[in-house]
């Protein structure tokens, strides 16, 4: 069931900010196009103020069915348009992608970051990520490490910022798919399963300085 035009959407917005990670908005479906949502401004359920959305911004998003059942899905801002009003455009749900269980959307940016992994075995290299993100890593290595679906790794990820401070990531992290490219190398796929808070935000404060860096061209 997808939501229709008059609809009350309700949604978290991703932030490396854990203050306006957690504050919740909710904005009227205005109306529907083929290839996105039209919904109004904003507003924060706590504070009632409006909310100005940017593009790209990455939206977690409820809402509610006729018998009450919370629908969750991920979207993110795709455009403008100014009306009488100022409405924002974000991006359609595919109905195969709408779910009754929430799930926490996590930002994911390309990056080539240096990265230790330690495998079981004693078996240690140093290689360079392809993608990055709160959820997980994407990595590329080269075909002599034995690295398989289902391995757990120690993982150690260097992360520079903008203000030329350096700082390490540690994490444990599950191998989800490995996949041989034409250049004999390995694209190593990964889901996190044991981080704290304070070593993912390190991870997603990088991801946001990357995403404002990529509005900003």
């Amino acid at each position: 069931m997808l939501p229709r035009v008059n609809q009350m959407l309700f949604f978290e917005i991703a932030s490396a900010d854990e203050e306006e990670a957690a504050a919740q908005y909710k904005a009227r479906i205005a109306d529907e196009l083929e290839d996105g949502l039209l919904i109004e401004n904003p507003i924060n359920l706590t504070t009632s103020r409006m909310k100005r959305l940017f593009l790209g911004d990455e939206l977690s998003i409820y809402y509610l069915s006729e018998d009450g059942i919370k629908h969750y899905f991920d979207s993110h801002v795709i455009g403008f348009r100014d009306d009488v009003v100022k409405m924002i455009k974000i991006r359609k749900p595919d109905p195969d992608r709408i779910t009754k269980v929430q799930r926490r959307h996590f930002l994911r940016v390309a990056a080539d970051l240096e990265i230790a992994i330690n495998l079981s075995g004693n078996i240690r290299f140093v290689t360079v990520t392809d993608d990055v993100g709160g959820g997980g890593i994407s990595y590329i290595c080269d075909s002599k490490w034995p690295v398989k679906p289902g391995m757990e790794m120690d993982c150690w990820l260097l992360i520079p910022y903008k203000n030329g401070t350096i700082e390490h990531s540690s994490f444990k992290a599950e191998v989800v798919r490995v996949v041989d490219l034409v250049t004999g190398r390995k694209q190593v796929m990964s889901k996190f399963i044991a981080i704290s808070d304070s070593e993912r935000q390190k991870i997603i404060r990088y991801c946001f300085e990357r995403q404002l860096e990529f509005r900003g061209r």
